[in-house]
């Protein structure tokens, strides 16, 4: 395979893995939720904003800033939210993360409110780890296109008839789907995961996202019976588009997350979670870097390397639609005024059953086990 992988168990595997032959069992399961229908197009929640001008915007800035230190509260959020957002959390003490490490950081931090500037399940993963807490949302409809195609109703069942597998479901996922589950893990440690229980000779489900999935059993081999689940961002990235843009930038260095289609996956020469993309940019010696993720993550990634030349991969290409045009239009939801609202008011609290969230929390606090073992 042409990629490499950051922080992850390749090196250990045996060569003839790398072979794309689907050993695993495919399902055509998927959530009959009809939610495509209605999925928000990123450029018009863009526009549906209020327009404030750079004034307005440190108003609220400053005001945010008051009100999170007199109610002893924190702001997390997630590499793939606004820049000004993503400024503010660390500005205020906050963090700026993937979902499960916002999730730890509120869990550590002293503050009594959690605000996660996110989309719906960071907030549920937050609540799990932090039940003590308040967790308020800026707003509770910005949510995931894989967590809305792995409905518990539809999931659990397909679990239970499958009583010989380890349930393994990616951290975008709702709780009571996570409740479900032996294991919740995170992309970037997923195939570390996967690998072990491999070892241990454990057949695994996996959910929701068919890419990731197949990417994980690509590299580690496992029975794998995959949901078919994707990520709406990730699969707007086409292999013949970026292979164009290869052509006019032959040096630079494409770095996908393994959400994407494997033809995009396969075009890689780093394939990692969004932490291990920004570490990418930050130390290899390419100067040149076409990044296959919501671009977003370009603020962060700018900061870890502002020598470095980011070039976003495109969402052209066959069957691109561009509903999302590398953003996500949920969590494009997240705003200022938002914040502000739920610091005011209090609403928009993020709650999740005590029955579902001890669940949960035994499958999540096994991935952080884990991890604490294996780094």
């Amino acid at each position: 395979m042409p990629y490499k992988i950051l922080d992850s168990v390749v090196n250990s595997l045996d060569n003839e893995k790398y072979n794309f032959q689907i050993k695993c069992s495919m399902t055509n399961t998927q959530s009959t939720l009809n939610w495509e229908d209605s999925v928000p197009v990123t450029q018009e929640v863009e526009k549906s904003k209020p327009h404030i001008n750079e004034q307005e915007q440190e108003q609220l800035i400053q005001r945010i800033k008051q009100v999170l230190s007199e109610q002893n509260a924190v702001l997390v959020a997630h590499y793939y939210t606004d820049p000004i957002l993503q400024r503010l959390a660390d500005e205020t003490g906050g963090c700026v993360a993937d979902s499960l490490e916002m999730a730890r950081f509120g869990k550590e931090n002293p503050a009594d409110k959690i605000i996660v500037a996110g989309v719906r399940f960071m907030g549920e993963t937050a609540k799990i780890l932090s039940p003590e807490k308040t967790i308020l949302m800026p707003d509770l409809n910005a949510t995931c296109s894989l967590d809305l195609g792995c409905a518990p109703e539809d999931f659990i069942p397909f679990c239970d008839a499958h009583p010989d597998r380890t349930v393994v479901v990616y951290s975008n996922t709702s709780a009571k789907v996570k409740a479900r589950a032996d294991w919740v893990v995170t992309s970037g440690i997923a195939a570390k995961v996967v690998e072990h229980l491999s070892r241990q000779g454990k057949k695994i489900l996996w959910a929701p996202d068919r890419h990731l999935g197949t990417y994980i059993q690509t590299v580690t081999g496992a029975d794998m019976l995959l949901w078919q689940g994707s990520c709406i961002v990730h699969d707007e990235f086409k292999a013949d588009a970026l292979m164009a843009l290869k052509q006019k930038h032959p040096d630079a260095k494409i770095l996908v997350h393994p959400e994407s289609a494997y033809t995009v996956v396969e075009m890689a020469d780093v394939v990692g979670s969004t932490t291990q993309l920004i570490n990418a940019v930050k130390f290899m010696d390419a100067q040149t870097f076409i990044v296959a993720t919501d671009n977003r993550i370009f603020y962060k990634m700018q900061q870890a390397a502002p020598d470095k030349t980011l070039i976003e991969a495109p969402t052209g290409g066959a069957g691109a639609s561009c509903t999302m045009c590398a953003h996500c239009s949920w969590m494009a939801m997240n705003t200022l005024q938002g914040i502000l609202n739920v610091l005011e008011k209090g609403n928009n609290e993020v709650t999740v059953a005590e029955s579902v969230r001890v669940k949960a929390y035994e499958s999540t606090q096994r991935l952080l086990d884990f991890a604490a073992a294996n780094s």
